[in-house]
């Protein structure tokens, strides 16, 4: 009984500090009922996610793995709003962090071959045209990570990166962010359909979001972290391969899978959102570097060109 008699008191205390009656609680406990692994999952609920536009069975392939990658998106950022958001960092506890956001990333790109090899060509370009003007680029689960990652300097246009303005405010950023690139007219600067709906819908998000993190996502906290802790090797090897896994090696096998369904021995077939896909998914064209200071310069200047 004392086990119970300890737990109750640390009940009590609990329900205490929150000015809470813990005879309520307990109550309320003793009426319940269990849970299951349906219902904690929400596994119906789910599973009712799926909504294709067309009979082909390979579009429920299609569906179900882009909503896998969302739920992976998710768990990534998860993990990055309390590297952002702890208010000390070690170098054990970024490790441990950036072990985990990497290890989704890893299951982000092996997982592309359910695409690649997945699904029926024929099918997808047939049903891909019920999709237009929706488009993977759309996907703002990506953007938000990016943005919890680095500065928004570090994700610019190539051609812009490095001749910045002197003045410049966020809107500026995100109006010469990489992806613009693949959203825009190269000969007249006009945006597809896809890039406007995009930023109609998520645009203020994202200038919010990085406008409260400019001083504290991941690359600030780690510049910010004392340097017998920021130079621990460990460390700058684990964030190395966040930026090769997340900056080369996911866009390259993403760009692999586009070719076994857009690219032919004779076309190249546009994407649903009509941007120019094979440069803007290589990453030799984006050359994008989350924490470029950790990196020599002649790795940078050949920035995935072994790819």
């Amino acid at each position: 009984m004392e086990k119970y008699t300890e737990l109750l008191h640390q009940i009590e205390e609990k329900y205490k500090k929150l000015d809470q009656d813990p005879e309520a609680y307990l109550k309320g406990l003793l009426h319940a009922k269990p849970i299951d692994y349906w219902d904690y999952i929400e596994v119906e609920s789910l599973l009712s996610l799926q909504k294709p536009r067309t009979d082909f069975p390979d579009e429920m392939v299609f569906i179900m793995y882009h909503q896998v990658t969302e739920l992976l998106l998710n768990m990534m950022t998860h993990e990055m709003k309390q590297i952002c958001n702890s208010e000390i960092l070690t170098a054990s506890f970024f490790i441990e962090k950036l072990g985990r956001i990497n290890r989704y990333i890893q299951m982000l790109a092996n997982s592309f071959d359910v695409m690649r090899l997945g699904m029926n060509p024929e099918q997808y370009n047939q049903f891909r045209f019920t999709l237009t003007p929706a488009s993977g680029f759309q996907c703002a689960s990506f953007r938000f990570s990016e943005i919890y990652a680095t500065d928004i300097e570090n994700l610019l246009d190539a051609r812009i990166k490095f001749n910045l303005p002197e003045k410049y405010d966020m809107e500026f950023l995100f109006e010469n962010i990489y992806w613009q690139a693949a959203g825009k007219d190269p000969k007249t600067g006009k945006k597809s359909v896809t890039l406007q709906h995009f930023e109609e819908k998520y645009l203020t998000r994202f200038i919010e979001l990085a406008n409260t993190h400019k001083h504290k996502n991941i690359w600030q906290r780690y510049n910010a972290m004392p340097e017998v802790e920021k130079n621990n090797p460990e460390l700058i090897q684990a964030m190395k391969d966040l930026d090769i896994e997340f900056n080369i090696k996911w866009p390259i096998v993403h760009l692999n899978a586009a070719n076994a369904y857009l690219l032919s021995k004779d076309t190249v077939t546009e994407a649903t959102g009509g941007s120019d896909w094979q440069k803007y998914l290589h990453p030799k064209y984006q050359r994008r570097v989350f924490f470029p200071a950790i990196w020599s310069k002649e790795e940078l200047e050949n920035w995935a060109t072994e790819y």
